[in-house]
This record gives C-alpha cells, structure tokens and sequence, in this order.
C-alpha cells in the first residue's frame, strides 16, 4: 500500500491477466499464448497509445498520465466503477506533487448522533474508510453486539471479520463479507494510501491472517452501497438485513449505514425483541473514537 509503483504494477497487470482476446474483440488467434489474458502490445493498440508508454504504465509510471489516457485504459481493461476510481486514484497518489486527500473526519456533529438516536426502530451507524465504528444508535449497537464485545479497540468490522473466531458463524455469508471487506479497505487504500492508521490495520491483518494475505492479494476493489446483510445473531437468531451507506456532507470521509426490514417479516419482529432486549441492557456507551 506504501508503495504506488508497485501497487499500480499489480492492479493493472492483473486487470490485464482476465481479459481475453475474445472479451476485448480481438480475432482468436490459434496457438498457444505465452501470457493470461491480453498481451501488452494488444492493451497499448486498443487503449490508443504506444507499447513503450503502456509498459511504462504498468511498470507503476503513472505520474503525468491524462485523464483521456486513464479513461481509455480503463475502457480496455473492462474496469468496473469501483476499479476505475482505484486506477484515477493510483495516479493521483503517483503525481509529482503527492496530493494527498483530505483528512477524513474523526467524529461526527451532534446533530449526526441525533439523526442516529432518532432513528429508533432501524439498526445504524456511522464508520469511516478504514471501518471503524464511530458512532451507533442503541439498536444499532445491539444487532452488532458481538463487534462491541470483542476488546479490540477501535471497533473495527474488518478487524473483526478476519481475527475474531465469532464472525463466520456471525456473517451467514461469511466468504462473501471476507472477500468484501478487504475490497472496500483496497478501495480506501488507494484514496487514502498515505493514512497511518490505514496502514497498521493492514499490517496487523496482513501478519495474523492468512486468509487476509489472500483477499489482499486479488487486489479487488468495491464500493458498497446497499445490500443484504444475512446475520446469526446470538440472542435472536437470523436475521435479512437491507442496508443503505449515505455519505456525510457534515463529516467528510465518514458514512452512515442504516438496516431495515419489511414490515411484517421475521427479522422486523426479531428487531422488535432485539430493541427490548438492548432497553433491559442499559449498559454504558463504549469508547468508539477511530485511531487518529
């Protein structure tokens, strides 16, 4: 992540790697190739720039590299959005002046937790990039006790995904949220290489699990919106989360996620029984404040 040359290096030879001749357009040559997916030659022609800059492109070089020239690639490697911010923010961080993005927030305006304690029957909370938890409504916190729980401080989902042995049972879709969380944190790596905090929690992942190494590795990269969350939560069982993140205006580089159920189904009643349970609990708020 330190390293943008390299990183660069990587993404895009593994963009290259999955495309065919075929999905690119390209007639299907007999004989067998040397190389997965495209060739270099073939990524220069169809992006509409020499060989000798392509490979100064992949060899991490992308200081100076124009907008129309990064579109193009894009275009040729079949990025999808998530990806192509990834690559525009490669190159941002590869810039001879190494403009660094602003700060994000560390906390959030009273008039945020307000939102969030007014929204009482629908689980929310607010994370920043790196994912920790900054702020939660008492439902929120309740869905996501088992986060609260573990010691580790800050509250961090991802560190909780890959070193706590509650989360596969926690997340039903486990391999999907593993493969997403190191996604979204690669995402954020990129808009932000230069965080300090970013990049201990890489390390201490990248140390302790394997299976983070791998995820890292694929050097995907998402966005996460909206969805379904699928949990098995310990006092009342399943439940079929929808979700939406919204960026904070107020709070830059921070999002509010917010869950929901239709009415009427049984993880609307489940959150009904989990709200009286988290009311009987009236424990104390825990320290949720991200690393600086």
């Amino acid at each position: 992540m330190g390293d943008i040359r390299a990183e660069a290096r990587e993404f895009l030879s593994s963009r290259r790697a999955r495309i065919t001749p075929e999905a690119a357009g390209l007639p299907a040559y007999g004989g067998n190739r040397r190389v997965a997916g495209l060739r270099r030659e073939e990524v220069a022609m169809l992006t509409g720039v020499s060989v000798d800059y392509y490979v100064r492109l992949e060899r991490g070089n992308l200081a100076g590299a124009s907008d129309s020239v990064l579109d193009a690639l894009a275009r040729t490697l079949q990025l999808d959005e998530a990806e192509r911010e990834y690559l525009f923010d490669l190159a941002r961080a590869a810039g001879p002046s190494r403009t660094r993005a602003p700060k994000p927030a560390a906390t959030i305006n009273a008039s945020v937790q307000q939102v969030l304690d007014a929204i009482g029957d629908a689980p929310a909370w607010v994370r920043n990039g790196r994912h920790d938890i900054v702020a939660t409504n008492r439902l929120g916190r309740a869905v996501y006790s088992p986060l609260f729980d573990d010691p580790a401080r800050p509250v961090n989902t991802t560190r909780f995904v890959y070193l706590n042995p509650a989360a596969p049972t926690f997340w039903r879709d486990y391999d999907q949220i593993a493969r997403d969380a190191a996604a979204m944190l690669r995402l954020e790596a990129g808009r932000n290489p230069h965080d300090a905090a970013l990049i201990r929690l890489v390390g201490e992942l990248s140390t302790q699990s394997e299976l983070f190494r791998e995820r890292w590795a694929s050097r995907d990269v998402m966005f996460h919106r909206s969805g379904r969350k699928r949990l098995h939560h310990p006092v009342v069982g399943d439940l079929d989360l929808d979700y939406e993140s919204m960026d904070l205006p107020s709070s830059p580089g921070l999002v509010m996620n917010v869950y929901t159920a239709p009415a009427g189904s049984p993880t609307a009643d489940a959150l009904r029984m989990l709200a009286s349970w988290a009311a009987s609990q009236d424990a104390a708020p825990s320290e949720l404040q991200p690393d600086a």
